[in-house]
């Protein structure tokens, strides 16, 4: 265990003692030094009283739950729909090209349209959120659906297995693989998109601290906005490779045997 981590963050330090050697010989208020970050980062964020500040507490949270939950909707619906539209050709000849439209629209142009339709709030971000990762979880799910064994299927089918159960334990399985590469791709769009709807849409959030930090034009505290984000992308990856991890154990053997 601890190996393993050494041999992935060996040059985490590195490059930071890189950085704070640079930014001490180039001396500029626009490129501080991980050692004046950090300590802004403490200052504001873990020097509360349970380490966590009000500040922190009080942005923290709510970016987190609308990405966690923005994504949790947007795998039941992006699967569901992708799978069925995957298994039924008819429904996949009227809705693809409402699909290849919506995915061709960027995410971020859809704010002003979410803010007209929502106003200022947490549902302006849920649905930019929710629209720009819906995309690629559905996509793939579309794609890992269509391109299966139907012989297993119309096997199962002929000994009366239940549609429910061939959902569950054919199809779904089958097209797992797919399904988590969408789904990894969908984790990290999921956080950029929360730091652009917070940056105009917000009175909350990580995002809005960014945006109120570059407006005071305090440089420390925009530089740890963004290790804040970089640690939390970093953070959402490995839970999410670990889940995969487990999840696709089969499917690794599977390859290995073949």
């Amino acid at each position: 265990m601890i190996r393993t981590l050494v041999k992935r963050l060996w040059l985490v330090p590195v490059v930071f003692a890189g950085w704070e050697l640079l930014a001490k010989s180039l001396a500029t208020p626009y490129f501080p030094a991980p050692t004046v970050i950090l300590s802004r980062m403490y200052e504001m964020w873990f020097s509360g009283p349970y380490i966590l500040t009000e500040e922190a507490v009080g942005n923290f949270v709510p970016s987190l739950i609308r990405v966690i939950g923005s994504w949790a909707v947007a795998v039941v619906v992006g699967v569901a729909l992708g799978v069925a539209i995957g298994r039924t050709a008819w429904l996949a000849d009227y809705v693809e090209p409402l699909i290849e439209f919506g995915r061709a629209v960027p995410p971020p142009v859809m704010l002003p349209v979410f803010l007209v339709l929502f106003q200022m709030g947490t549902q302006v971000q849920v649905a930019t959120i929710l629209f720009g990762i819906i995309w690629p979880i559905l996509l793939n799910s579309i794609d890992g659906a269509r391109n299966l064994d139907d012989l297993k299927i119309d096997t199962a089918a002929v000994f009366g297995v239940p549609a429910h159960l061939r959902f569950f334990r054919i199809i779904l399985p089958a097209a797992a693989p797919k399904i988590f590469a969408g789904l990894r791709l969908s984790v990290s769009l999921a956080l950029i998109l929360m730091v652009i709807s917070e940056l105009k849409a917000s009175t909350e959030g990580i995002g809005y601290l960014l945006n109120l930090a570059s407006g005071n034009a305090d440089m420390p505290a925009i530089w740890a906005s963004v290790l804040l984000l970089g640690v939390l992308g970093f953070a959402f990856n490995s839970l999410f490779l670990m889940v995969e991890r487990r999840v696709l154990a089969w499917h690794r053997d599977a390859h290995r045997i073949a």
